[in-house]
């Protein structure tokens, strides 16, 4: 039996026919999986019919996160632990939820280091993802973040994306950082247990990926042809130079995550790429690395998305602090959440509160210091979350309550 939920008495966010958003009083119609009109009278007697008082709330289109890699705690949450894959993606289902985020790419990062990102681990995520479908709230989806320098692991990321597994690539060079900061003893070890190895076995991985590098831009071009043609988006991560952006623009990466100058980011939006920075940055201040800003990077037009990165929460909690901060609008601000992150995806079913969409809706509290409290998450047109559960009624609307 299909549910149907009207949404009434709050302010929605939409697109204007200027394609602006704006605020709108009408209620919101769900039925089944999609948002079937808004505004009017469309209550019906067919099916489960639920009404939800959102009077005072914000109605918002659910977050749509582009790259999150918190994932990563719930299987391995200490360096010597590690904990089973349905276990582990069913907490952070809950945890994305009751966070607002409807749409989840992870970013599953595929590396010559082994152990937590290592071939084994890669197939456990993906295999997962794909059992769990029928049984999660939020959406599911794999983001391949692929280090440069694994070219053991070219075959089978190939085969991912051949194979219609992959949403979303990114082109990842840590090898040098990783290859610095392994001169700390301390740093060492933490590398070696995150790989599952002793330090030798860890320097022996290192080393062996090293005395690759003359084959690397023959696989990220292998790489980029294969997403090419199956139009999937990518990404190169990290960027330092324009000549890094310029290199990627020429294979048909169109997106700069995470730049990490000033040259870097301008050349991204010289060249009419797509900009995606950390939601966490904008809660800490600034990067925890010493990078640029993403406040400032909002505030000067230079950034098109937020992603949560590795902490779930910012992603919801962002878009106000950019507001409290008069960075931008909050209606500017979701955008970077939800619509802008979508589009890049391919995902032209969601992002806003329009007929026809997903019906992927969250309600807000904007609680009196300008934060924001989840009061319910609707998935894919199911209540998956609700904190005042007195708002849903079961009878006739609102306005014609006794």
């Amino acid at each position: 039996m299909e549910t149907h939920i009207t949404i009434q008495g709050g302010r929605h966010l939409h697109q204007d026919q200027n394609g602006h958003a704006d605020w709108s009083e009408d209620c919101v119609h769900l039925h089944g999986l999609n948002i079937a009109s808004i505004g009017g009278n469309n209550f019906t007697h067919n099916g489960k019919q639920q009404f939800f008082d959102a009077t005072g709330l914000l109605v918002l289109p659910g977050l749509v996160d582009i790259h999150g890699d918190a994932f990563e705690r719930q299987l391995q949450p200490r360096p010597a632990t590690s904990f089973a894959y349905d276990i582990a993606f069913a907490d952070t289902d809950m945890q994305l939820i009751s966070n607002g985020i409807t749409t989840a790419c992870h970013g599953l990062t595929f590396s010559w280091e082994g152990g937590l990102r290592g071939r084994e681990a890669a197939l456990a995520t993906i295999e997962q993802v794909a059992a769990q479908k029928s049984r999660v709230h939020a959406d599911h989806l794999i983001h391949l973040r692929f280090e440069n320098h694994h070219l053991d692991g070219l075959h089978d990321a190939l085969n991912w994306i051949e194979s219609g597994l992959i949403a979303f690539f990114a082109f990842n060079e840590h090898l040098p950082s990783i290859l610095k900061k392994s001169a700390s003893p301390e740093k060492l070890v933490a590398y070696a247990e995150r790989a599952r190895c002793d330090v030798a076995g860890f320097l022996e991985r290192l080393h062996k990926a090293q005395s690759r590098s003359p084959k690397v831009a023959q696989a990220i071009s292998q790489l980029a042809a294969a997403c090419r043609q199956r139009g999937i988006a990518m990404a190169s991560h990290d960027d330092e130079t324009r000549m890094d952006r310029e290199r990627f623009q020429e294979l048909g990466v169109s997106v700069s995550e995470f730049p990490k100058t000033e040259e870097a980011l301008q050349a991204a939006r010289a060249l009419g790429n797509h900009v995606v920075m950390g939601a966490p940055n904008v809660l800490l201040g600034g990067s925890h690395c010493g990078g640029l800003s993403a406040s400032d990077a909002v505030r000067r037009g230079l950034c098109d998305t937020l992603a949560s990165d590795y902490y779930y929460p910012a992603l919801l909690h962002a878009p106000f602090r950019l507001e409290q901060e008069d960075v931008c609008s909050l209606a500017q601000a979701w955008q970077l959440v939800s619509l802008n992150p979508a589009r890049v995806l391919g995902l032209h079913d969601r992002g806003q509160i329009a007929a026809g969409q997903r019906a992927d809706v969250i309600m807000i509290e904007k609680q009196a210091d300008g934060s924001p409290r989840l009061i319910a998450t609707i998935a894919a047109g199911k209540l998956v979350f609700c904190a005042d559960p007195q708002r849903l009624q079961y009878q006739q609307p609102l306005e014609l309550a006794a």
